[in-house]
């Protein structure tokens, strides 16, 4: 192996620019002020404990030309702006530049008093009063839902529960088949004393479960980043980029202790979604129950739900019309990403308005 020379003028040279770096990053990161939590405009138009429905307007202005609405359920574990993160990318934009009527559950933050809230709550209960809120502002019987990574899963349970009420479901990023073996949070969470740990701490931490995600590329998500940063420090856009994404990473509420035990035993453990053991309000989740259109939209290069514990949907809903839609890239640049706002919201949009 040939030894790299590295002459005095090239480290003086490496020196310099990194202090210049640093310098214009300090004074970058003093200027940065507060980032808000989402950017489009939108109304509050139900609350119910932790929970808020957000009603979007649509920037230019102009209607929804589809008028079923679209629900969005994010994942309980991270917050759900990071599908209107900035202007130039925001999910939800692109949803209503194709004339989609966007709603978004807002699933706050859970404190003590939620430690007993359970999963039949949050899908036969919130879920399905914020559906019949949409109903009724929209005058129509059905909505189009959305659901994202964790979401996901609560939605397939949904419409396989409540088929009257779903016209169309979209799910992203969302794990159906949760034993896969190239997924190593699976492996890891299968291993898990979950009712030790919640009989021991009740809600878990937030930061718990974030430690647990970062650890999974702990040298990609921890390390590398932060050294990475040092070479975008004297550019204020890249700079403002990389703080909402460290905002949104750490803005990690902590998980209601029996919806979590039960999500981890049922789905995790047990593998109940594909196996149709799950039970929710004394009746059980059969996907083979979702007759209406499926669009499954996975991203190919994706750490924490692989394409292969998302691509098993096909074989298990009961619907003769599915669609894949595949994104290359992961579970964070599928919201994010420029390449992302080109493709996916367009196509969603699409494929909804193509079914009414």
């Amino acid at each position: 192996m040939t030894a790299v020379q590295l002459s005095p003028e090239k480290i003086f040279k490496e020196v310099t620019n990194f202090n210049t770096k640093l310098v214009e990053g300090i004074k970058n990161l003093r200027g940065l002020g507060d980032l808000p939590s989402g950017v489009t405009e939108k109304e509050a138009v139900y609350s119910e404990d932790k929970l808020t429905l957000y009603h979007y307007k649509n920037p230019t202005g102009k209607e929804p030309a589809n008028k079923t609405p679209l629900l969005i359920a994010y994942a309980l574990v991270n917050r759900p702006y990071m599908t209107d993160l900035q202007e130039n990318r925001s999910m939800i934009r692109g949803l209503l530049e194709t004339g989609q009527d966007v709603y978004l559950i807002d699933w706050g933050y859970p404190d003590r008093s939620d430690r007993f809230v359970t999963m039949d709550d949050y899908i036969n209960g919130y879920i399905d009063r914020c559906v019949d809120v949409l109903c009724e502002r929209s005058g129509g019987g059905k909505v189009n839902l959305l659901g994202i990574c964790q979401g996901g899963a609560f939605s397939l349970c949904y419409a396989a529960l409540h088929p009257d009420k779903v016209r169309n479901l979209v799910t992203m990023v969302t794990p159906v088949d949760f034993q896969t073996e190239d997924n190593m949070l699976a492996h890891w969470i299968r291993n898990i004393d979950v009712d030790l740990l919640v009989d021991s701490m009740g809600n878990i931490p937030g930061d718990l479960m974030n430690w647990t995600f970062l650890n999974l590329k702990p040298y990609r998500l921890i390390a590398q980043k932060y050294i990475d940063m040092v070479d975008i420090l004297d550019n204020p856009q890249q700079v403002h980029n990389f703080m909402y994404m460290e905002k949104w990473i750490f803005d990690s509420p902590d998980q209601a202790g029996e919806a979590y035990r039960q999500f981890v035993k049922e789905f995790y453990q047990q593998n109940g979604l594909i196996k149709g053991t799950v039970m929710l309000g004394g009746e059980r989740v059969d996907l083979g129950d979702i007759k209406c259109p499926v669009l499954n939209v996975y991203a190919q290069d994706d750490h924490l739900v692989p394409p292969s514990a998302s691509k098993p949907l096909k074989d298990y809903v009961g619907t003769k019309d599915y669609t894949e839609l595949s994104f290359r890239g992961g579970h964070i640049g599928i919201y994010v990403s420029s390449s992302a706002q080109r493709e996916v919201p367009p196509s969603i949009g699409k494929w909804l308005n193509k079914r009414g």
